[in-house]
């Protein structure tokens, strides 16, 4: 096994997260909560779906939850914006997090998730994930489904932006 596996991972995940943000940083805060017609989701749910991702995927289930998880995403956090929610189809920002908050979380999350995942030893690659996953049965495709599931609602960030009449973001 070589280190060149993690590293990529690593990488990857970086990299989602860089697009997102570029996409973020076009994206007046203010068309967060705006859904276009006809839509089922907005940019806050994304992001925060994004945030709850990556603790799952990036940290959860490679090392564990632990008590201290709670000052990085909290559980009503998990919960609003967990794999089996949804948008609200005519979506009230104070039913949210605001925007400041959702983002803080984002960053928060992907910070200590870069930080742990360079301490990880290249050996438990292999080993299953702690928390059972319908795609990822190990911690290194938890790793590479945490990019990939990003680029995916990237791309839906990208096209509620276009529906909301924003240019695209190269």
């Amino acid at each position: 096994m070589s280190q060149g596996r993690l590293q990529l991972a690593i990488e990857q995940i970086a990299f989602a997260r860089n697009y997102t943000l570029r996409l973020l940083d076009h994206t007046d805060p203010a068309d967060w909560f705006r859904q276009p017609h006809g839509g089922v989701t907005h940019i806050a749910w994304q992001v925060g779906h994004l945030a709850m991702a990556e603790y799952r995927l990036a940290l959860e289930r490679v090392r564990g939850a632990r008590p201290e998880d709670g000052a990085l995403i909290s559980q009503g956090f998990l919960d609003l914006f967990g794999r089996l929610s949804v948008a609200r189809v005519d979506p009230e920002p104070s039913n949210y997090p605001a925007v400041a908050e959702i983002r803080a979380v984002l960053d928060r999350v992907h910070r200590q998730a870069l930080k742990e995942l360079t301490t990880l030893d290249e050996a438990e690659l292999d080993m299953p994930v702690l928390k059972p996953h319908p795609l990822a049965k190990t911690k290194l495709w938890s790793l590479l489904w945490c990019c990939q599931h990003e680029a995916v609602h990237a791309g839906q960030i990208g096209l509620l932006r276009r529906l909301l009449g924003q240019p695209p973001v190269w």
